[in-house]
């Protein structure tokens, strides 16, 4: 783990924080702006006002696992003052990296059996309705991971004897979000000329609504200008996601158009903030309003 420590306010080069300083301190060209504050000595990183504080621990945030929170020797009010003025404002820009850093799988998904997925809801739409999401056809393609028919499949007859529209959902179970959340997957379809599939991948929050709810298009595949992959895919995104909510794949489009398509590897982390972390930040901004209540009287 990279550490840097981070000393508060304008400090002589030659006085030292009363922390252990981490591993030598090499910039990024995002961070190279810094150097000139930077005592490479003592491996800890100098600011002289709040702002540049702030900046500086944003682009910190880049090149290090974690980020130390050092007092100088001198002791002055002031100087206190200071210090914890500057912490809140670092435990505040820190918090989002120490929230990625920890997460949970709420969601993974490797579809062994499409029939009967623990939560999830299959709805078709189309018009007129024909045979919902099903096993992966081996005699297609296979898998991504797993059994060569654990994927999910999606194709024309969507709608009934493949006439009509095909509009066609495989919904997540309700999942409990808390913050900066990983969602991906695989897909894949067959090329075949003269069809062109197209997938939507969209979000609701909450739990009610039907379809009408996922009015957030995260993703399209396929479609004009746009072509399918033909082999699994890896589609990722880092979302900040807070409550219930669930996450929708729909299939849609005219069936004489459609043709046929795999989901694999549906995973799902959320992040678990570290209840230190908060409770340092907690303190750190109690702190700053108890001086500045001082200060106004």
């Amino acid at each position: 783990m990279q550490t840097v420590v981070v000393c508060i306010g304008t400090i002589p080069r030659g006085h030292k924080c009363l922390a252990r300083p981490g591993p030598p301190y090499r910039p990024s060209p995002q961070t190279a702006e810094l150097q000139h504050t930077f005592n490479k000595d003592q491996g800890s990183l100098l600011f002289s006002s709040y702002d540049e504080l702030n900046h500086g621990l944003v682009s910190a945030r880049r090149e290090f696992d974690a980020i130390l929170l050092a007092s100088h020797e001198s002791s002055s009010m002031n100087t206190l003052k200071s210090y914890a003025a500057a912490g809140a404002l670092a435990l505040a820009a820190l918090a989002p990296r120490a929230a990625s850093a920890a997460g949970v799988e709420i969601l993974d998904e490797g579809f062994d059996n499409v029939a009967s997925l623990p939560g999830w809801t299959l709805v078709n739409n189309s018009v007129p309705p024909g045979t919902n999401w099903f096993q992966g056809n081996t005699g297609i393609f296979g898998s991504q991971s797993g059994a060569p028919d654990a994927y999910a499949a999606a194709n024309y007859l969507g709608a009934a004897n493949g006439q009509g529209v095909v509009d066609n959902w495989l919904i997540t179970p309700l999942l409990t979000l808390s913050g900066l959340t990983s969602f991906s997957f695989y897909t894949a379809h067959e090329a075949t000329p003269g069809f062109s599939d197209f997938l939507e991948v969209r979000w609701a929050a909450g739990s009610g609504g039907g379809t009408t709810a996922f009015n957030t298009l995260l993703a399209t595949f396929g479609g004009v200008g746009s072509p399918y992959p033909t082999d699994w895919t890896a589609w990722s995104s880092n979302l900040n996601l807070q409550g219930e909510g669930r996450f929708a794949f729909r299939y849609v489009g005219s069936a004489d158009s459609l043709n046929y398509v795999g989901l694999d590897t549906v995973r799902v982390v959320t992040a678990v903030p570290e209840p230190s972390l908060y409770a340092m930040l907690a303190f750190g901004l109690g702190a700053l309003t108890f001086m500045r209540r001082r200060q106004a009287n």
